[in-house]
C-alpha cells in the first residue's frame, strides 16, 4: 500500500516512475514566479516529455536526490538586487545536467558565475533578435544574420557575458540576450521563448530538449493512462472506492481510470448541491445510466452552508467540507465502507490553490485542494493530479468515454456559488440559471460551442436601474463570460459578432425575471482569471 501525506491524500507512486519502477525522463521546472511558468510545462509536454513544476528549495532537493534529464529556471517578478529575492543554489549547475535560465533564471546564472546583472533598458513587448552563433545545439537550424521575433519582459539584464560564457544572439538594446557557458550546457536566454509571441520559441525549447538534454520524447497521455491504472490499482488494492462524479470531464475521466483499475470495487456518487446548471442533473443520469451511480439529493444542506456567505474562498472552503461530509454519508450508506475517494483533480488546481512553498502566488483556493477539511475519512486518490485539461481529453478518449461527456465545457466543482457574485439564495441561483443556460443554447444555435473553452454567466452582486414597459425598474446585472484557451492556464476572450451579443442580451433581459441590463467580459487571463471568483 502506498504511504500518505499529512492531509491523507494517497502518495502513490510518484508520476515521474513507471508502474515497473523505471524512472521516466523528466525536465524539472524551477518556479520563481513567472507568470509564464506554466507555459513553460505547457511546451515542454507539447514536445511528449514529462515536465514538473518545483518552487526552488523543493526542486533543489530532488535535483540532489536523482537527477533529471534537464533544469529549466523560470522567470520572475524580483530583481536579483532585492532584499529577500530568490537565489540560485549551487546545487542546480553542481550536478551535470543541462540548465537553460529563462529571464530572471539567466539572470541568476550570470549572478552565480561572478557576472554583473544591470538594472535599466526595460523591454517589455516584441524585440527583434539576431543569432550570432547559430551552430551551437540550442539555436540548430536558425540563420545566422536573422532577425527573429522574441518577446520581452523584463527590468534588469546582463551587459557582458561572465568569465567562462559566450554571447549567443542579442537584440538592439540587450547585447546579451542568449549565452552559454562555454565547457558546459549551462544557457541563459533573456526573452521567453515559452509564449506564443516569441514564434519560433518552441523550437528552440524543442533544440534544449532534444539537442542539448538528449530527451527520447516518448511521453504521452496515452501511455500516462495505462500507467496510472496500475499505480491506483497497487494503491488501493483491493478495497472500496468512491468517485465524486459531477458530469463534468475530470471526474468522468478519473472515475473511468479507476474503474480499469478496480472494477466494481468503485461506487460513483453524484451530489446534486443545487448549484448545477439548469438541467445537469439529468444530463448526467442519462449519460451515467450504466454505472454504479448513486444520486443524492443534498440541495439544502449546501444552501445552509452557504447562507450569509459572499467571500469566494470561504464559499470554496464550505463546499469542499460538505461535499465531503456528503460523500462519508454516502460511503456509510453503500454499506461497503469505502477509504477512498476519487477527486478530477488537475494540475492547474494544484498550482492555483496552493504555492507550495515556492515565490508565486496562490491564486485561488479550489474547493477540491485546499478546500477539504483536514478531519475526513478519507484518503484522496486523484489520477489525473499531474495534467492539463486537454491531456485529460486524450486520457478520456483512450479510455473510450463518449465525446458528449469530453467535449463539455469545465464547470467548476463549487458550481453556480462562484458564479453568483457575493451572498448565495436560491432565488439568485434561479435567475443565474436561465441566464446561463439562454446564453449557452445560443452558443450551441450559432455552432460555436467548441470554439469556445468556456462559456458561462455571472450574476453581479449590484442592481441597475432600467426602463422596462415605460416603467422604471430596479433589477440584477448578468455578465457574459466566454474564452478560447487550451489548457485554461492562459485564456483569450472570444470575439463574438456584435448581432450574437445583442441577440442574447435581448432574450436574457425578456425573459428572465429580475435582470434588466447585460455586459460583456473583454479580459483575458491574465491579468483577469476565467471565472470571476
Amino acid at each position: 500500500m502506498a504511504g500518505r501525506d499529512v492531509k491523507g491524500r494517497m502518495a502513490a507512486a510518484p508520476a515521474d516512475r513507471k508502474p515497473d519502477g523505471v524512472v521516466r525522463e523528466r525536465i524539472l521546472i524551477v518556479d520563481y514566479g513567472s507568470q509564464f511558468t506554466q507555459l513553460i510545462a505547457r511546451r515542454i509536454r507539447e514536445a511528449a516529455v514529462f515536465c514538473e513544476v518545483r518552487p526552488p528549495e523543493a526542486a533543489a532537493a530532488e535535483l540532489a536526490a536523482a537527477a533529471p534529464k534537464g533544469v529549466v529556471l523560470s522567470g520572475g517578478p524580483a530583481s536579483v538586487y532585492e532584499e529577500g529575492a530568490p537565489r540560485l543554489d549551487p546545487v542546480f549547475v553542481e550536478r551535470d545536467v543541462p540548465v537553460l535560465g529563462i529571464c530572471y533564471g539567466m539572470q541568476l546564472l550570470a549572478l552565480d558565475a561572478g557576472g554583473a546583472v544591470r538594472p535599466g533598458k526595460r523591454e517589455y513587448g516584441r524585440a527583434a533578435l539576431r543569432v550570432r552563433d547559430p551552430e551551437d545545439a540550442l539555436f540548430r537550424g536558425f540563420a545566422p544574420g536573422e532577425d527573429l521575433q522574441v518577446w520581452c519582459s523584463h527590468g534588469d539584464h546582463v551587459d557582458e557575458p561572465p568569465l567562462g560564457f559566450r554571447t549567443l544572439a542579442s537584440t538592439p538594446d540587450l547585447p546579451v540576450a542568449a549565452f552559454r557557458r562555454a565547457d558546459r550546457p549551462v544557457y541563459g536566454v533573456q526573452f521567453h521563448p515559452e509564449v506564443a509571441h516569441t514564434p519560433r520559441g518552441a523550437e528552440l525549447l524543442r533544440n534544449f530538449l532534444f539537442r542539448v538534454c538528449g530527451c527520447a520524447g516518448d511521453w504521452t497521455p496515452v501511455a500516462f493512462a495505462s500507467e496510472a491504472v496500475e499505480r491506483v490499482r497497487a494503491a488501493v488494492g483491493g478495497e472500496a472506492v468512491v468517485a465524486g462524479l459531477s458530469g463534468g470531464v475530470d471526474s468522468a475521466v478519473a472515475a473511468a481510470l479507476v474503474h480499469r483499475a478496480v472494477g466494481d470495487a468503485l461506487t460513483c456518487v453524484f451530489v446534486d448541491t443545487g448549484l448545477l446548471r439548469k438541467g445537469e442533473r439529468e444530463l448526467v443520469e442519462r449519460a451515467f445510466k450504466d454505472a454504479c451511480l448513486v444520486v443524492v439529493d443534498a440541495r439544502a444542506e449546501f444552501l445552509e452552508a452557504l447562507k450569509g456567505v459572499s467571500d469566494p474562498e470561504r464559499k470554496r472552503r464550505a463546499i469542499g467540507e460538505q461535499f465531503v461530509r456528503v460523500f462519508e454519508r454516502a460511503a456509510r450508506d453503500s454499506g461497503g465502507g469505502a477509504r477512498f475517494l476519487v477527486q478530477g483533480t488537475l494540475y492547474p488546481d494544484v498550482i492555483e490553490s496552493t504555492s507550495s512553498g515556492g515565490p508565486s502566488a496562490v491564486i485561488k483556493t479550489h474547493h477540491n485542494v485546499g478546500g477539504l477539511p483536514g478531519d475526513m475519512d478519507f484518503e484522496l486518490v486523484e489520477p489525473l493530479r499531474d495534467l492539463f485539461k486537454d491531456e485529460v481529453r486524450r486520457v478520456g478518449r483512450e479510455l473510450g468515454l463518449a465525446e458528449e461527456v469530453l467535449g463539455r465545457h469545465p464547470f467548476p466543482g463549487p458550481g453556480l456559488a462562484i458564479r453568483v457574485l457575493g451572498p448565495v439564495s436560491e432565488a439568485r441561483l434561479a435567475v443565474l440559471r436561465e441566464a446561463d443556460a439562454i446564453f449557452l443554447e445560443e452558443i450551441e444555435a450559432a455552432g460555436l460551442y467548441d470554439e469556445i473553452w468556456q462559456a458561462f454567466a455571472v450574476l453581479l452582486p449590484v442592481r441597475s436601474v432600467g426602463v422596462m414597459g415605460d416603467a422604471r425598474t430596479y433589477e440584477h446585472v448578468a455578465v457574459l463570460r466566454a474564452v478560447t484557451s487550451t489548457d485554461g492556464m492562459t485564456a483569450d476572450w472570444h470575439a463574438f459578432d456584435p448581432a450574437f451579443l445583442r441577440r442574447v442580451s435581448a432574450r436574457i433581459v425578456n425573459e428572465v425575471a429580475g435582470v434588466n441590463r447585460v455586459a460583456y467580459d473583454v479580459s483575458s487571463k491574465p491579468p483577469a482569471t476565467i471565472e470571476w471568483e
